[in-house]
């Protein structure tokens, strides 16, 4: 029996440092040990919840990359065929964290968020209900469509100008009146959910309370241990997603892990002990097991909460691809490094033929430069590059460690 799992039998909370919240992450996450690589892609997003769609391609696109990060260099295409299995649905698209990939069997869960919208009225935009009529009648008569097949996506501006039929089926998306279980090319697939899901799926209605139980459970299964902020950010759940509207912030968090079942306890801080969840298997014995070294996608499930990244890791994350070229500090696309349990650096990838060239490279400490070079190849032999190459690098003066270890 682990320290863990002694205390937590002795005592009714037990208080967790630093280091041993970012272990049991890194387990439940699935970067320690052979248990993360158990189902494949299928299982990888069972455990974790929910993995984040985004545009940008640079290696790869980010719910490829977080596949790859836990479970080495699966090929691309059957990554995709996990995700969107063209005639066994094993996901779905839907608002979770952000706009994510979802376990099919996790539809029911969300339809506190399909009712909270449909009180809403709107999104976005502001919906014209005869373009929904006929999104709906074309789907009836004519089968799954894209945005483009339905009758284009933008109205002619920016991406934000949507034309009144993508406003139209993204928001039957959002209330549940069409479904997406499949991408073609990167384009969502819409169709009517009786076609796409199971009539058991369909026919759950659980209340809201069920529904914030439920997902509270998956997020400390997916962190093995939550604070109340934690538990909240994991699948962005709020008290306005609440039918009666009874729910006091953030008092209906609490209520929602003590349903689930988690386990009290608290975490070391610089102050006092933070309060915080546990999965109760998260305090049971854990194994030893190798760690994962690889780069990380700026959106994974590990590291999309800044805060907790740096309170666990001690590093300052952040996506700059939308800042202006000239305030960048580490590039486009700065993937971390996770290397021996911690986050070593980070790398700006881009490929160049077939070349990877990293454009900027950033090295936490001197011992980081055989994990990024060995992480660096590995990245690039998944995408089909055959050479690397290291541009700038900081701090200089490990420019040629870390590439006499590429060589």
């Amino acid at each position: 029996m682990s320290r863990l799992a002694a205390a937590h039998a002795a005592s009714p909370q037990v208080t967790l440092s630093a280091d041993e919240v970012r272990l049991i992450t890194l387990r439940a996450q699935g970067f320690i040990g052979t248990d993360g690589r158990r189902g494949g892609v299928t299982g990888m997003l069972r455990r974790l919840g929910a993995v984040q769609l985004d545009t940008i391609s640079v290696l790869a696109r980010s719910h490829e990359l977080v596949a790859y990060a836990r479970l080495g260099p699966v090929p691309r295409e059957r990554i995709e065929r996990a995700y969107w299995h063209p005639r066994r649905p094993a996901a779905f698209e839907y608002w979770s964290h952000a706009a994510c990939v979802i376990p099919v069997e996790e539809w029911p869960w969300y339809e506190f968020r399909r009712r909270a919208l449909r009180r809403r009225g709107s999104r976005w935009h502001e919906v014209n209900p005869e373009a929904c009529e006929k999104v709906l009648a074309r789907l009836r008569a004519e089968g799954p469509l894209t945005a483009t097949q339905l009758g284009g996506a933008r109205g002619g501006g920016a991406w934000w100008d949507w034309s009144e039929t993508k406003i139209a089926v993204e928001w039957l998306l959002d209330t549940g009146e069409v479904a997406c279980v499949r991408r073609t090319g990167w384009r969502r697939v819409y169709d009517l959910p009786e076609r796409a899901l199971s009539g058991e799926l369909l026919a759950a209605e659980p209340s809201d309370h069920e529904c914030l139980t439920r997902l509270a459970g998956a997020a400390a299964r997916a962190l093995g241990v939550v604070t109340r902020a934690d538990l909240i950010d994991y699948h962005r759940l709020r008290p306005w997603h609440l039918t009666d509207g009874t729910a006091r912030y953030p008092a209906f968090a609490d209520e929602a892990a003590q349903a689930a079942g988690l386990v009290p306890v608290s975490i070391e801080g610089p102050d006092r002990p933070v309060p915080a969840w546990a999965d109760p298997a998260a305090l049971a014995q854990q194994p030893p097991g190798r760690h994962r070294v690889t780069l990380l996608s700026p959106f994974d499930s590990l590291i999309w909460d800044r805060k907790r990244t740096r309170l666990m890791f001690g590093f300052d994350h952040g996506l700059e691809a939308y800042v202006p070229k000239a305030r960048r500090v580490h590039g486009y696309y700065a993937m971390p490094l996770l290397a021996r349990g911690q986050l070593a650096g980070r790398a700006d990838p881009v490929r160049q033929g077939q070349t990877l060239v990293a454009r900027q490279l950033s090295l936490a400490r001197p011992a980081a430069a055989e994990p990024m070079a060995r992480a660096l190849r590995e990245a690039a032999e998944w995408v089909g590059c055959s050479a690397v190459v290291a541009e700038q690098v900081s701090p200089p003066e490990l420019a040629p460690r870390l590439r006499a270890a590429l060589a």
